[in-house]
């Protein structure tokens, strides 16, 4: 059985670099874990539907499959030291523990580095709220940096997967 990896891009911007960084994240991902089931959420394509009071077919589909995750790459730029108002207006649409069966790995794209702890100060909690295991830390990829987008994720993986790897394998970690 493949393991399911979800992204999810809270870049209101579509076809930004956070999605391409992203989606990069969750092909090293899947290289370690031989997984082939990949799937893009990119939110910018729902803004509209997030923003009614009233859910849309697309959005509660976008809700299953983030429920549905084994993996669950979120991504999103940095804005006013945090993750994006878009964002959390998706999660919200998440009921709490929606996410226990899951492994969420938070990804940040930002321009200053004096933000760097917004990943595990702000993006984590979130969805540690949500019930998800996250490995720490997250990635945070600066502007100047997305040239080396793949070698930074590479070092982040390599890091994190002994946190996660054993969990979605079904082997017992031996401390």
């Amino acid at each position: 059985m493949s393991t399911r990896i979800v992204t999810l891009v809270g870049n209101p911007r579509p076809n930004s670099r956070t999605r391409a960084v992203a989606i990069q994240a969750a092909d090293t991902v899947g290289r370690r874990l031989g997984a082939v089931d990949h799937e893009t959420l990119d939110l910018s394509a729902l803004a509209v539907e997030l923003g009614s009071p009233s859910p849309s077919a697309v959005v509660e589909v976008a809700v299953e499959t983030v429920r549905g995750a084994d993996v669950l790459v979120v991504a999103t730029p940095t804005y006013k030291g945090t993750y994006t108002g878009l964002l959390k207006l998706f999660l919200d649409r998440l009921p709490g523990g929606a996410l226990a069966a899951t492994v969420a790995l938070p990804l940040m794209v930002m321009g200053d580095a004096r933000h760097a702890l917004a990943v595990e100060v702000h993006l984590r909690p979130l969805l540690v709220e949500l019930g998800a295991f996250v490995p720490t830390p997250g990635v945070v990829l600066l502007d100047d940096r997305i040239e080396q987008a793949g070698e930074v994720l590479r070092g982040w993986v390599d890091r994190i997967a002994p946190q996660f790897v054993p969990l979605l394998t079904g082997r017992t970690v031996v401390a």
